[in-house]
């Protein structure tokens, strides 16, 4: 039988996200409008739309982070024009190849940005306006909705304190805060070592989308709430285990 964690995001969560993605795309709509005017071709990229989603429904995820997000769509961008300039008479083979070069180069990259596969598509199958720009593509419309889009997240994530994105720059903190509060320091005590939480995603074998930090942190809540709420914990391991 297949365990289901419960969806438990919040409904203030839920419209906090929505509107990011409506600030984000409306930016990246404006920004590109008033930067290339009305014959400016394409103002934007619809793989733009997907990166608003993890950019805001999923800011910590770590295919969320500022270098996946950029060297993602870029180095995909570049990708994409060269298929679609090499296999000209073969759009299939170069929508195809474009997309799978993506995914390979975005891992070996460590950048890996789902969105940036639809970049790479577009820039194949986006027709004659998406043609003509050849490998103007990377630069306009890409890596100006991408600046416009990132800017948005880091400024909309900001005030709500515990949307940390990005990420990195949030670490010192929580670092000093550690040092400063004996119950986070008693938490840490309870935490998975790094080289075990390596070796353990070796195993899986497979991208998790998820930030060291916040493995640790979800372990020791969880850990926390067994201690005081044993109760609780086997009432849910048992809901879990009966079959429906």
């Amino acid at each position: 039988m297949v365990r289901k964690l419960a969806y438990s995001v919040s409904e203030r969560e839920h419209w906090i996200s929505a509107a990011g993605g409506m600030a984000g795309i409306l930016a990246v709509l404006w920004v590109s409008h008033l930067w290339l005017g009305s014959q400016g071709g394409v103002l934007a990229v619809a793989s733009m739309g997907a990166s608003a989603v993890l950019l805001f429904a999923a800011p910590h995820g770590a295919l969320s982070q500022p270098w996946p997000v950029f060297g993602g769509h870029l180095v995909s961008a570049v990708i994409g024009v060269f298929c679609a300039r090499w296999l000209v008479d073969n759009p299939v083979l170069a929508a195809s190849l474009a997309v799978a070069l993506s995914i390979g180069v975005m891992y070996g990259l460590r950048c890996l940005h789902p969105p940036g596969g639809a970049t790479a598509l577009y820039a194949v199958m986006g027709g004659d306006a998406v043609h003509a720009l050849g490998y103007t593509y990377v630069l306009s419309p890409v890596l100006l909705n991408v600046l416009v889009i990132m800017v948005v997240a880091v400024v909309f994530n900001f005030p709500f304190h515990w949307r940390r994105y990005p990420q990195s720059w949030h670490r010192a903190v929580v670092e000093s805060n550690k040092r400063a509060n004996p119950l986070q320091a008693a938490e840490e005590k309870a935490m998975i070592p790094h080289s075990d939480l390596v070796y353990a995603l070796s195993q899986i074998d497979t991208f998790v989308d998820i930030s060291e930090e916040d493995l640790q942190r979800i372990y020791a809540l969880a850990l926390k709430h067994e201690s005081t709420h044993p109760h609780d914990a086997l009432a849910t391991q048992l809901a879990t285990e009966t079959p429906s």
